[in-house]
């Protein structure tokens, strides 16, 4: 983080967004890197605790934690060890009561070859923020970030372009290595997103009759509510509750089109003992009462 940055301009959704700070910079180069520390900001007008954007790359390495930190409104924790990647664009907000403590780099998105940029995925926006790297991992990112650092604060032994080269090869091979972990951490997140919506889904196959709830689901499974929503999400588009009630309203279709059970029966047998309410809550979800639907099919 840098203790001023050039003023940002306001958009059009009252959200203002920060220039690259390059004013700054050591070298006078499009990045920087450097130790966290208290009380820093962008700018005078944009304190940390303020929802704003910013128009540059920025990584940050933890040596202290936890750090709560909002990404494009959601949420995240890092701990010692742990590393948080904003990309340009995105909506972000400091914590007001953490401490950020650790290193962090900032990257105007035109310092790199466009080849660079598509070898490190720099514009990857489906990838993770927040990266958990192995100890192993953590290792090579820290030595390849204090090589990185080394290179940026020698000012005096090399001509500018040259350093410059060194910059952007040393910076190259940070990010090799920071998005092949992002890559593999959104695997790892799909594959277990496909393993929790498989038994979520598994489970309402079971349970439709009966349950028609969200947290009693998530329970169940051992899962919070946020993890069942993102992995149900993740896999169809819908949140559980959509995927829920499509399921019992599939069921509800079958029985009054195959049976001559009675609208009452039919809900009851779908977790609704109301008819009344078993009533509303098709035609909500189709447009027409139990009856017409009936009706309209036997016709």
């Amino acid at each position: 983080m840098t203790d001023r940055a050039p003023h940002g301009e306001g958009d059009g959704d009252g959200i203002r967004t920060f220039a690259f700070p390059a004013d700054l910079s050591v070298c006078g180069v499009g990045m920087q890197v450097g130790p966290m520390g208290a009380g820093r900001t962008w700018h005078v007008d944009a304190p940390l605790h303020r929802v704003h954007r910013i128009d540059f790359h920025v990584v940050m390495l933890f040596d202290d934690g936890p750090v709560r930190h909002m990404v494009d409104f959601a949420e995240h924790e890092a701990r010692a060890g742990d590393l948080l990647w904003i990309r340009p664009g995105q909506v972000h907000r400091f914590s007001r009561t953490s401490e950020y403590r650790g290193t962090v780099l900032t990257m105007q998105p035109g310092f790199l070859p466009r080849a660079t940029v598509e070898a490190t995925g720099l514009y990857r926006y489906d990838l993770p923020p927040l990266l958990h790297p192995d100890e192993a991992r953590l290792a090579a990112l820290r030595a390849a970030l204090a090589q990185l650092r080394r290179e940026y604060e020698d000012t005096t032994t090399l001509p500018l372009t040259l350093h410059t080269a060194v910059l952007r090869h040393s910076l190259t091979a940070f990010l090799l290595r920071l998005s092949h972990l992002a890559a593999s951490s959104a695997e790892a997140a799909r594959q277990q997103a496909d393993t929790t919506f498989t038994l979520f889904r598994d489970a309402v196959e079971k349970g439709f009759a009966t349950n028609h709830s969200v947290s009693a689901y998530a329970d169940a499974l051992g899962y919070s509510r946020r993890t069942l929503v993102r992995a149900v999400r993740a896999a169809t588009g819908e949140t559980p509750k959509g995927f829920i009630d499509k399921r019992v309203v599939l069921e509800a279709k079958r029985l009054l089109a195959h049976t001559d059970m009675p609208v009452g029966r039919v809900g009851a047998a779908v977790g609704f003992p109301d008819a009344a309410n078993f009533s509303k809550f098709f035609q909500l979800h189709t447009g027409q009462t139990p009856v017409t639907f009936r009706a309209e099919l036997r016709d």
